[in-house]
């Protein structure tokens, strides 16, 4: 680990005496890219292998990674516990909490049962002060909770202004650049659900992942918006328990919890979410409105989506809905970003309008284009797959995602056009 001289103990490190040392390190002569040496950095596991996989296959030392969250999802719960894992593993590992005191921590590390022998602990908000402490025990991970709390004595206003957020993590972010660290820092978000403060602070950081989830649903996701050493697409799904946040191996079996009834609207499509396909249950209710301007309303979609695609329903498929009201959701809280899910939703429409149930072992995937063709997505042999060793026995599907080989156990419906898939229903 590089060292750099952030002052005495007597006498607190400044911005200049950081900053002068050089953004990178100690490393400041020109080099080609072919001979820069990338197994002198190698990643680490955080002893979490959801968290692993939205992170790209684990820590990158140096990296600064932003995880931000609702109040109650268990941003910090989360990382006391990678933290306390980590640390008994012979990790040198730091938590700062600017939030909470030092006795709140321990009792929250009691309560969840986790190994703290090793773990230091620091009750701090200004970021000169923490970089010295950091300095002296040397981390290898360091948590800063909260971002918006930290404030610098070169910075005139509150914590938590634009000016303080973003030059406290600057500063901290140096520090961790310079010496190697993995820096965890914890954001705040609005009542919007975005993150609080400047923009340019997700600009910063190397990885911004949320934490999502309510105090209402036991389940959290956690997804990646930003990821300079992986895919940003990836999904991480834990559960809340007595004694903190536990990995969800198979997330699928979750999102399938459906009711034991046969119930019109009930479909079950294939995502692809980051390297992984996930089964999750749609659902859609169709009803006749009262009102002059019926209600198009999309839980976990698009909802300009949903509006084009009850157009092409009506142009292609021949089926009538501007006097009902349409309301579709994705169980399990899960937010639908990509196209894969359009066939789904207009066969759960379909069937809701027609208070027709569709068999509970049919799975269906595929894009739909204005002009009613069914588009192939990609991963469709993977989906397939994994709806096969969930007990599907049907599937409809683009037809250039039929797979060449025969897929034991599951019959497979190809289809071009909206018109051949009402048919096959």
């Amino acid at each position: 680990m590089s060292q750099i001289n952030l002052g005495s103990s007597t006498s607190p490190a400044t911005k200049a005496d950081f900053r002068k040392q050089g953004y990178a390190g100690a490393q400041t002569n020109v080099q080609a890219l072919a001979d820069i040496d990338l197994q002198s950095l190698p990643r680490f596991g955080s002893t979490l292998n959801e968290l692993d996989r939205v992170l790209g296959g684990g820590l990158v030392p140096g990296s600064v990674v932003l995880i931000g969250g609702n109040p109650g999802a268990g941003k910090s719960t989360l990382l006391l516990q990678i933290m306390c894992q980590l640390s008994a593993t012979g990790k040198p590992a730091m938590y700062v909490t600017g939030e909470e005191s030092l006795q709140q921590v321990g009792m929250r590390a009691k309560r969840l049962g986790l190994p703290a022998g090793d773990l230091k602990m620091l009750a701090e908000t200004n970021v000169e002060q923490i970089c010295n402490a950091a300095q002296e025990h040397k981390p290898e991970l360091l948590v800063v909770d909260s971002i918006q709390v930290m404030h610098s004595n070169d910075v005139p206003s509150a914590p938590g202004s634009v000016s303080q957020v973003r030059e406290c993590a600057a500063f901290l972010i140096q520090y961790a650049k310079q010496t190697n660290t993995v820096l965890l820092l914890v954001g705040h978000v609005t009542k919007e659900g975005n993150l609080a403060g400047p923009k340019v602070l997700e600009h910063m950081i190397d990885c911004f992942i949320m934490l999502e989830g309510s105090n209402e649903n036991k389940y959290r996701i956690l997804r990646g918006q930003k990821n300079r050493f992986g895919a940003v697409n990836e999904l991480g799904v834990f559960a809340m328990t007595e004694t903190g946040l536990k990995e969800v191996k198979n997330p699928s079996a979750i999102f399938l919890a459906r009711t034991e009834e046969d119930s019109p609207g009930s479909l079950v499509m294939v995502l692809w979410e980051g390297t992984r396909p996930l089964l999750v249950e749609i659902q859609a209710l169709v009803d006749a409105s009262p009102l002059g301007n019926p209600r198009r309303v999309a839980v976990g979609l698009e909802q300009n989506r949903l509006a084009m695609l009850l157009a092409v329903l009506h142009r292609h498929g021949g089926l009538y809905m501007a006097d009902q009201d349409v309301f579709v959701n994705v169980v399990g809280g899960v937010k639908v970003t990509e196209t894969s899910a359009d066939l789904a939703l207009l066969l759960a429409i379909v069937s809701s309008f027609r208070d027709a149930p569709l068999p509970r072992d049919l799975v269906v995937f595929g894009e739909v284009g204005l002009a009613g063709e069914i588009r192939p997505v990609p991963g469709g042999q993977e989906r397939l797959r994994e709806a096969a060793k969930h007990g599907f026995k049907r599937a409809i599907v683009p037809k250039a995602n039929v797979p060449k080989e025969k897929i034991e156990g599951l019959e497979i419906v190809p289809v071009t056009k909206i018109s051949q898939a009402l048919e096959a229903i």
